[in-house]
């Protein structure tokens, strides 16, 4: 072996040994982190702690007729009342009120009936009562259509109920 070929092998092994020793000693030096930037803290996810417990609920949900809160601007109404008012033909006004999905109660000059309904269908509504609208003995019967219950039918006779009444009805504004 040539001598000048060992000493360039040497030196260039000795350049490369120091290199070596330089990077790993700048490897342990602490470092400074940098500040995420805006962009990254937004899309970063932030982890939040969840409890098994439900959380409270802070609504008051007063369980009335509306007519008895109308005025109250503290009280909630639940949801499932629904008040429509009815012109009918011949002449009577109706304010139905819908408790929940299977009752109604309809009220009139002549008195008021509470009515059940008697099928599943939701266009028409079909309800019925065993008596007449003024609380004596005969029937009636309530029928509803459209989605928004925009017009009705009902069907009311007292004691002679071969004498049946029909109404028309249509919802007011």
């Amino acid at each position: 072996m040539n001598v000048a070929l060992l000493k360039q092998w040497r030196h260039s092994l000795v350049v490369t040994a120091l290199l070596a020793g330089a990077l790993s000693i700048t490897a342990c030096q602490p470092k400074q982190e940098t500040e995420p930037s805006l962009e990254e803290s937004i899309s970063e996810e932030q982890a939040v702690p969840m409890s098994a417990e439900p959380a409270e609920p802070s609504d008051v949900v007063v369980d009335a007729p509306a007519s008895e809160v109308a005025d109250d601007t503290v009280a909630t109404v639940n949801t499932g009342v629904n008040q429509i008012t009815y012109l009918c033909s011949p002449e009577l006004e109706v304010e139905a009120t819908y408790k929940d999905t299977n009752q109604v109660v309809l009220a009139t000059a002549k008195g008021s009936v509470t009515l059940t309904k008697t099928n599943e269908a939701s266009n028409p509504e079909v309800f019925e009562g065993a008596t007449a609208i003024d609380g004596t003995t005969g029937f009636v019967q309530w029928r509803v259509a459209h989605k928004d219950r925009e017009t009705g039918v009902m069907r009311t006779a007292g004691t002679d109920t071969t004498n049946v009444t029909t109404y028309e009805c249509k919802k007011t504004q």
